[in-house]
């Protein structure tokens, strides 16, 4: 009689026992993604019973970047956890398995980003995999009130010295002059991966319980999920009243990119940037519409061939190669936070 082969829960259970295992004696492997159950949607109305701060001043990110804990003790913030050396600047809303973060990491290897997932396994995913790389590779030694500031990675030669920080955070003519090239494997192999993490939490509940105004030099929505029906269109990461919080928390000359491949989506997320260009699908929301079309404007193809980030979110990504495997196209829209209007 033929024995019976395990069923994929015993299977999964016994793979996080190795991993375990490896943790304590140090040799941590990479993480297989088909031995985390996964869902391909998550209802973002539902009560998933989420830990969030109940402010950005609240928030422990100690754990997320124990490299960039500050040396001071008794420098804490409101809920009595150390602060760090300097602010989360990037938010990857629905980071998924973690490809755009493990790619930006070794190209600006001084900022700090997070993912946020709503999927409990894929976040588990997300968390092993940066455990895991960051076991691969040695941490530097945590700052002292001596240290001095971490100078930037060096790039290679055919690299502007610009690359190494964010594109966001740079004037445009700055901006521009950062090199399209992906980042080399000298500066992947450099990278300790303790600029990266995950949280699982609902960011179309909790985003401003997270940061504050004007924190963010970058926000990345990278192949949302579409939610075809009509009646689901709420349920949509982009709207009227998200973006606003986009604004809230992006930081003047900050930029929020997407990408997807469905056509539909992509033109129901420049009708909520850029409405008044003629897209009647935005224009619902009468009085917030004008407000957040007044904080943002698109960024032109020309500025986004020079972008970096542009190429990674194209490439990088899991559902980034996954279209490419099925020769699908894929629409990039990008757009610059601007200052704010002047009171009246």
């Amino acid at each position: 009689m033929a024995s019976m082969q395990p069923s994929k829960r015993q299977k999964r259970r016994e793979y996080r026992e190795t991993q375990e295992q490896q943790i304590r004696i140090g040799e941590v492997q990479l993480p297989k993604k088909r031995l985390y159950r996964q869902r391909a949607h998550a209802n973002p109305f539902s009560d998933h019973r989420l830990s969030y701060p109940i402010s950005p001043a609240h928030m422990d990110w100690s754990t997320h970047y124990p490299a960039f804990v500050v040396p001071n003790p008794d420098n804490v913030n409101l809920s009595g956890t150390r602060r760090l050396t300097k602010d989360v600047e990037i938010a990857d809303i629905g980071c998924g398995f973690g490809g755009l973060l493990v790619a930006l990491a070794p190209l600006m290897p001084d900022t700090l980003m997070v993912g946020m997932e709503l999927r409990a396994q894929v976040l588990e995913y997300v968390t092993d995999r940066i455990r895991a790389l960051r076991a691969q590779r040695p941490a530097p030694p945590l700052p002292t009130e001596h240290t001095p500031p971490t100078p930037p990675a060096q790039l290679p030669s055919n690299s502007p010295p610009t690359a190494a920080v964010p594109a966001a955070s740079l004037p445009q003519s700055q901006s521009q002059s950062l090199s399209p090239d992906p980042p080399s494997l000298s500066l992947s192999s450099q990278a300790s991966y303790q600029n990266i993490s995950a949280i699982r939490t609902n960011t179309m509940k909790f985003l401003p319980n997270f940061f504050t105004h004007h924190q963010l030099s970058a926000i990345f929505i990278c192949f949302p999920d579409p939610h075809f029906k009509t009646r689901k269109h709420k349920a949509r990461i982009v709207s009227s009243s998200l973006n606003a919080e986009y604004a809230y928390v992006l930081r003047p000359g900050g930029k929020l990119y997407t990408i997807t491949d469905v056509e539909e989506l992509h033109r129901w997320m420049v009708s909520h940037f850029d409405v008044g260009d003629g897209d009647e699908e935005g224009a619902g929301e009468e009085g917030q519409i004008n407000t957040v079309k007044e904080l943002f404007e698109r960024v032109g193809d020309d500025e986004l061939e020079q972008d970096p980030c542009v190429r990674i979110m194209m490439e990088e990504t899991e559902e980034g190669k996954k279209v490419t495997r099925n020769n699908g196209k894929k629409y990039v829209a990008v757009w610059r936070r601007m200052e704010d209007p002047q009171w009246p």
